[in-house]
């Protein structure tokens, strides 16, 4: 078991490096060589994990679909958090920043730039066919314009905030992105009760821990032979 802790603890490493490579240099420029240089590892270690400088990328760019998220009665709330969630990530990991930039990045060769789109896309239809499975959304909202608009919409304020604030202000133009368009699909009854307060991004980042550890406390542990 131990075994396979350090290896998921090197595969995050490597990871963490390549994002950061990703995001300053996208994806042309970057070079295996410079994720070696961050790490301290050798070429061989590098390539037990990932085969090649594609691979890396790959694997950077379909993070965003890993986002996690808290299961919430009002499912406009769940759709709330999980935006906030990521927003609240995206200043801190350099794993999400390299899968942003590869996913805006236009000399991308090779790559799926379309795969984490279409994961949000997704993510969102899912919550918002929850949401109006139970009478959460007025009657004339499309589903899938919904969905796609909401993804299209994050994507150019989160690119807004990186040139203005370096990502310092995501969260709150998150908020205020959601406080015009949740008047528009939300019925009266439950629009006031979603939270949008300034600190629910790191609330639910904080029971996403919580829930992280009692799993990992519940999970059976395993002898180190």
């Amino acid at each position: 078991m131990a075994t396979q802790e350090r290896g998921l603890a090197t595969r995050r490493m490597i990871l963490e490096a390549a994002g950061a490579v990703f995001s300053e240099r996208g994806y042309s420029a970057a070079t295996v060589s410079d994720v070696l240089k961050r790490l301290g590892l050798t070429r061989g270690a590098v390539y037990f994990h990932f085969a090649s400088k594609e691979e890396l990328a790959r694997t950077v760019l379909a993070s965003q679909a890993d986002i996690p998220t808290v299961v919430r009665d009002i499912k406009l709330q769940e759709l709330i958090d999980l935006g906030l969630v990521f927003a609240c990530q995206l200043t801190r990991d350099p794993v999400l920043q390299g899968s942003v930039r590869l996913s805006l990045e236009l000399d991308s060769v090779g790559l799926d730039r379309k795969l984490p789109f279409r994961s949000w896309v997704d993510r969102n239809q899912e919550i918002l066919e929850q949401a109006r499975a139970q009478g959460e959304l007025r009657p004339h909202v499309d589903l899938t314009e919904t969905a796609e608009l909401l993804c299209s919409c994050f994507t150019g304020v989160q690119l807004f905030s990186q040139v203005m604030t370096g990502w310092a202000d995501l969260e709150s133009r998150i908020r205020a992105l959601l406080r015009h368009v949740l008047p528009n699909i939300a019925e009266p009854s439950v629009l006031v009760q979603l939270d949008l307060s300034a600190d629910r991004g790191l609330k639910v980042g904080a029971e996403l821990s919580a829930l992280a550890e009692a799993q990992e406390a519940q999970e059976p542990q395993e002898n180190d032979f």
